[in-house]
């Protein structure tokens, strides 16, 4: 039996806790992926305010409290995989930058680094300051994806939640996994062409 992936999704107060939601929906349905979610009180706090938390307690995924540093999450032993951060505040990626460890989400972070496994951060925050950029490129240079909430529209997306889509299937896409959603290039068939006839301005 082919070993699953074990994934980590991190969730934070950043708006736009929808996203958290849409990409673990996405994940239940691969079969080779095992689930766990470390969500700060923060983060579910603002899933209260913009969304909803009943999706919290699905029994196929582990969830586990922010304060427990006893759980496997907090050591390098345990060998997940991946984790993704979504969304993912300034102050929570300023910390993982500084390896201050106040919590159970940072420390999976900080281990993801140090073992050389896979952290994909979906930061949501604009316009960005100097220091945020810097924590950015310091996490980059530390092997971390950087992956703004910054959706697509050439699939002609016709609901918020196909928007927020877009960029939780970019998320899967860089598990290494299949969205089964639309490729720019390879899905053509089922993008909208432009008028015939339609004007090209020169130089735009």
């Amino acid at each position: 039996m082919e070993e699953k992936k074990r994934i980590i999704i991190g969730i934070t107060g950043a708006s736009g806790s929808v996203y958290a939601r849409l990409l673990v929906e996405k994940l239940l349905t691969i079969d080779s992926v095992e689930l766990s979610v470390i969500a700060t009180l923060n983060g579910l706090s603002v899933m209260r305010f913009e969304d909803n938390i009943e999706w919290l307690k699905d029994s196929r995924m582990r969830y586990y409290d922010n304060s427990d540093f006893f759980s496997s999450p907090a050591s390098g032993s345990a060998r997940f995989d991946s984790m993704v951060i979504i969304p993912c505040t300034m102050g929570t990626i300023g910390r993982i930058a500084a390896g201050i460890s106040t919590d159970l989400l940072v420390r999976a972070a900080d281990v993801m680094l140090k073992e050389r496994r896979q952290l994909i951060i979906v930061p949501r925050e604009t316009p960005l300051s100097t220091i945020h950029l810097k924590n950015m490129t310091t996490l980059s240079q530390c092997g971390a994806v950087i992956c703004p909430a910054s959706p697509s529209f050439y699939s002609y997306p016709e609901s918020i939640e196909a928007v927020c889509r877009t960029v939780t299937d970019r998320v899967v896409s860089l598990l290494g996994l299949d969205p089964g959603t639309t490729e720019w290039g390879k899905n053509e068939s089922t993008l909208r062409k432009p008028n015939e006839g339609s004007t090209v301005i020169p130089g735009e």
